[in-house]
């Protein structure tokens, strides 16, 4: 297995993830960090300021430390909009390959939307429609077609960088009010520069088609919603955020001071003072398109960079069938009794086709038992006693990429009852009303 370590550094944000790996096989979130780092903060005149370097730096050095006491095998470390928009740019790469050993791979804006792309449709499966990840220096906006990145676009409509550019705040002053002129003002930034986008101009989502949502901003407005409707999961891997949802979370924010918005359920405090413009950011491309709801991505930017490595034998890497290769991943790192799952999910289709007159069902119902069946015992791995809670607990911590909420909830409930028993509608009632 290699370790493989994907450095982040953002405008408003740093992350570094490990993730272990078999190529082509297998992989898993190792660990990870998150660091405020606000490097575009300040940088109103061209030029990234001494002090955000410095926490930069700090930062990054942290990270490499990191990596070094995981002994990753590799390193693929990767900058976005603060460096490549700063004059100074070019001196600050070079400052951290001499200081730090790491060589940042300054991702111009049309693939930072490409590589957060492949994450996401490796995670969520989609063959038409829109990829929106909004950051905290730009924001990025992609059609796929075909499953595949047709094209891409980066706008300055990350939430810092309209945050700094356009609302005038006093540090000292935690009401920090966000008055209706600079709604406006942001507003029409926003709609002008969406009006430069010429193919994305008159498009809605058709029938059959799709948006997808990541990056902090969209993440954060999921959690609020989450948190709110008790969302019982403890991922928001398939989440459905409505645009309802988000004009709500914007009318509700606007009226707190910055006191009381870091309090707000499912929020990161950090987030507070910059998340309304971002939200009006989304908000204003889901009215343009039509959109009534987006799927959140877990996956994003980090993750793709990853999947290049991942899937680099196939002409194009992202996999074919997303929820088989969930389920499957999910059962070959946690080292299921590939001999047993198999005889049992045999068995289980021949029950299923013997019993159709009487209960109906189809190849979707069919899906989500033959993914039980190889996921049932996963958490022999925590300890056979138990192990049936053991496993719904498993899938419900890490979610199944491709499937929605409620089927990843049906699942983990036939996980649970395999031995015995029968569910209530006391944990997943709202998912499975």
């Amino acid at each position: 297995m290699q370790h493989i370590a994907v450095i982040d550094l953002g405008s408003n944000t740093a992350r570094v993830v490990v993730l272990g790996a078999v190529l082509g096989h297998s992989y898993r979130l190792v660990d990870e960090i998150r660091e405020v780092v606000r490097l575009r903060q300040g940088m109103t005149a061209g030029y990234m300021t001494e002090a955000g370097m410095a926490r930069a730096l700090f930062t990054l050095r942290l990270f490499k430390r990191f990596c070094d006491s995981y002994g990753v095998d590799l390193i693929i470390p990767s900058a976005t909009s603060a460096v490549r928009d700063a004059r100074n740019g070019p001196r600050f790469v070079e400052r951290v390959e001499r200081e730090l050993g790491l060589s940042l791979r300054v991702l111009d804006g049309e693939r930072e939307a490409y590589y957060a792309t492949l994450g996401a449709l490796n995670e969520v499966p989609m063959s038409h429609g829109f990829v929106v990840d909004i950051g905290g220096g730009s924001a990025q906006i992609t059609e796929v077609r075909d499953h595949r990145f047709l094209h891409g676009a980066s706008l300055p409509l990350g939430a810092l960088a309209l945050s700094e550019q356009l609302i005038k705040r006093d540090e000292n002053i935690s009401e920090d009010v966000f008055t209706a002129a600079e709604r406006r003002a942001v507003q029409t930034h926003i709609d002008d520069q969406l009006d430069t986008i010429p193919w994305l101009q008159g498009k809605k989502l058709k029938p059959g088609q799709a948006l997808i949502g990541l990056g902090g901003t969209i993440r954060n407005l999921a959690k609020m919603e989450a948190a709110q409707s008790r969302h019982p999961l403890n991922t928001l891997r398939g989440f459905a955020l409505g645009r309802q949802s988000i004009k709500k979370s914007i009318r509700q924010l606007t009226e707190l001071p910055l006191v009381e918005r870091r309090k707000a359920p499912g929020l990161n405090s950090d987030r507070a003072d910059i998340i309304l413009p971002g939200a009006m950011v989304i908000q204003s491309i889901m009215d343009r398109l039509k959109a009534e709801q987006l799927t959140i991505s877990v996956n994003g930017l980090r993750e793709g960079l990853f999947f290049e490595h991942f899937w680099d034998h196939l002409t194009y890497p992202v996999v074919a069938d997303v929820r088989g290769f969930g389920v499957l991943n999910m059962a070959r790192v946690y080292g299921y009794q590939k001999s047993h799952a198999v005889h049992v999910r045999f068995l289980a289709d021949r029950l299923f086709n013997q019993l159709a007159p009487l209960h109906g069902y189809d190849a979707a119902e069919r899906e989500l038992l033959d993914s039980a069946a190889l996921l049932h015992d996963l958490g022999s791995l925590i300890g056979y006693e138990n192990h049936h809670k053991h496993s719904q607990m498993l899938i419900t911590n890490s979610g199944l990429p491709g499937f929605t909420p409620r089927e990843t909830a049906i699942i983990a409930l036939l996980a649970r009852f395999h031995r015995k028993g029968k569910p209530t509608t006391r944990e997943f009632g709202a998912l499975l009303a």
